[in-house]
């Protein structure tokens, strides 16, 4: 298969609801999350139970509540609490989600909806009671991002999605030491290989392009696809010049060439080998007989 395997989902900031909460003394019964909230504390102080602990909030401080867990939420004064509810990770279905409601505890009827934590998605743990290195910065994403959201047209749309991704990275710098070092990701590999078609690629270019040894890069490579390096880009080559031999006029010398192998003999062996026919032998068979 020619098509890299996706680790995790696509990440794709999605704002379901963000307002200003301004209240008087107030209580917000238990409930499970779908998706992320985040709580600034502008004015006033909170009290917040995040599965069954009790976390007491200022102004401020900011909240973050991942999906899954079972919240709580008191304002012990008057507050004003910024808000967003917004997921990280692309869901076909995101549409469907909704900020859950008082008493919604059991979230089975919705797990396809259920967004991935923070851990899920970069294996980085972030606390409840979140303190970015810059929380200026943080107070004015989140306000900018409320502000867009209320004038909705294609342009402040794709801003309030740029700060989102800001706001994520925010949240995330702070912690990302803590994480373990994780196994280098090839999900660029076949982009890389599709580029470099027609180049005299190594699999010491590629582990370089890695930063990787060839041994730690070939072990990796293999585990993830199933074959080595080289088999799997020779595979791409002869599968570019079956669909070049198919649908262009190009010469063989040139579909050769394009397609990465030293000369017309090594192709036409090559191909041969993988295929059981000729590269004329193989046009000659698929070749749409309107174009011939």
């Amino acid at each position: 298969m020619l098509q890299p395997f996706l680790d995790s989902p696509p990440i794709v900031p999605y704002i379901r609801e963000c307002d200003y909460a301004v209240r008087k003394p107030w209580n917000y019964p238990e409930r499970r999350l779908l998706d992320y909230l985040l709580v600034y504390i502008q004015e006033g102080t909170c009290c917040f139970r995040v599965d069954h602990q009790k976390y007491m909030f200022y102004t401020g401080q900011f909240c973050l509540v991942q999906p899954g867990s079972l919240l709580s939420l008191e304002g012990l004064t008057n507050t004003v609490t910024p808000f967003l509810h917004f997921d990280i990770a692309y869901n076909p279905e995101r549409e469907d989600s909704f900020p859950t409601r008082p008493g919604q505890i059991d979230l089975s009827a919705y797990s396809h909806l259920m967004q991935p934590t923070l851990q899920d998605l970069f294996k980085i743990r972030v606390p409840v009671h979140v303190q970015p290195q810059n929380p200026i910065l943080l107070k004015e994403k989140l306000l900018q991002t409320i502000e867009l959201v209320h004038m909705p047209n294609p342009l402040t749309q794709l801003r309030a999605q740029q700060v989102m991704l800001e706001i994520i990275l925010t949240l995330l710098e702070p912690y990302q030491r803590e994480a373990p070092s994780p196994t280098p990701s090839l999900n660029w590999i076949t982009s890389y290989f599709s580029h470099h078609l027609s180049d005299p690629l190594s699999v010491q270019d590629m582990a370089d392009r890695a930063n990787l040894s060839v041994s730690r890069f070939s072990f990796l490579f293999k585990q993830r696809y199933g074959t080595s390096p080289h088999q799997y880009l020779l595979q791409m080559r002869i599968h570019h010049a079956k669909e070049l031999l198919t649908n262009t006029e190009l010469s063989l010398e040139s579909i050769s060439d394009y397609c990465g192998f030293a000369d017309l003999h090594h192709f036409s062996k090559i191909f041969k080998q993988r295929t059981g026919t000729t590269p004329g032998e193989h046009r000659k068979s698929t070749k749409n007989p309107s174009n011939r």
